[in-house]
């Protein structure tokens, strides 16, 4: 994705970045974890980091330096990319996991120095190349484990991120030394909200007495709707809310929060989960979270 159409589509995330890389102190994190359904969005900021971090030049959007174009290419030296399938040691016949021996050579391969800041980028991805998130399956416990002293202690100019679907997926030992950003997806899906607008119309300011009414409520469309259909669409409208809440740091956070719980709704209607209980669970995260 075209760095343009990167801050059209992730505002607030370029902007928070950017800020950070250009302080003279660099004072973003070293550890950052990216989570959410479109994964290939979350490689493209995770590159777009990556740049601003090595651009030699002004960092705007066409910054035509050659730190810039390696990145564009993905042929950059020091931007790597760990998956099951890239950058694995000739001695590493695993081709299901970030294997140990990765590990091993990463930290060999930090020991040296380098001109550059170096970012290494840890995803999965399928027999295509399409970018898949990280799991406990395909990143496992010994291997983050032989990691965690580099993640807690990297060397200077040195950034590590993590890409997964759902910060559950991932071990918590690496989500408490990443800076954690949900990340909405910028696929061109249908944005429609208008089958839930009534009910959720200022669900943020309902009371925690009645709670059970906007279950009820919610509950109501499901009889005449698809379930899943109505959960997108309620995802859909706090995602508009949260597109218009950029400046205000305690919504954003709160709709982020309301955005997740909604995805944990849908994968437990994936699950075949009872309909009531998950809407009245649902519920009670939306109301009593604040």
């Amino acid at each position: 994705m075209e760095t343009a159409l990167l801050e059209e589509k992730y505002p607030f995330l370029i902007k928070y970045f950017r800020s950070g890389i250009e302080n003279p102190n660099k004072s973003i994190a070293h550890c950052i974890l990216f989570y959410g359904t479109d994964l290939q969005a979350q490689y493209d900021l995770a590159l777009e980091i990556a740049r601003l971090l090595n651009c030699t030049g002004d960092k705007s959007a066409d910054c035509g330096c050659l730190n810039c174009n390696w990145i564009r290419q993905n042929q950059h030296p020091a931007v790597l990319t760990i998956s099951k399938v890239d950058n694995k040691p000739s001695n590493d016949d695993s081709k299901t996991v970030i294997s140990i021996e990765q590990a091993r050579m990463i930290k060999n391969d930090l020991l040296v120095t380098s001109d550059y800041h170096r970012v290494l980028i840890f995803c999965d991805k399928d027999k295509d190349g399409n970018i898949l998130g990280l799991n406990e399956n395909n990143f496992q416990e010994p291997t983050a484990n032989a990691l965690l002293k580099t993640f807690e202690e990297p060397p200077s100019h040195t950034t590590f991120i993590f890409l997964t679907k759902d910060k559950s997926d991932m071990l918590s030992t690496i989500i408490s030394r990443a800076q954690c950003f949900f990340v909405p997806s910028a696929k061109d899906e249908n944005r429609d909200f208008s089958l839930v607008q009534e009910v959720m119309n200022g669900y943020l300011e309902i009371d925690r007495n009645n709670v059970l009414d906007l279950y009820e409520k919610m509950f109501e469309l499901t009889k005449e709707n698809d379930s899943a259909e109505v959960l997108n669409q309620i995802q859909n409208y706090m995602a508009a809310l949260l597109k218009n809440s950029l400046d205000n740091p305690l919504l954003k956070i709160k709709l982020i929060k309301d955005i997740n719980a909604v995805e944990h709704a849908k994968d437990e209607l994936n699950l075949n989960m009872n309909i009531q209980t998950i809407l009245e669970n649902l519920a009670f995260a939306l109301v009593l979270d604040r």
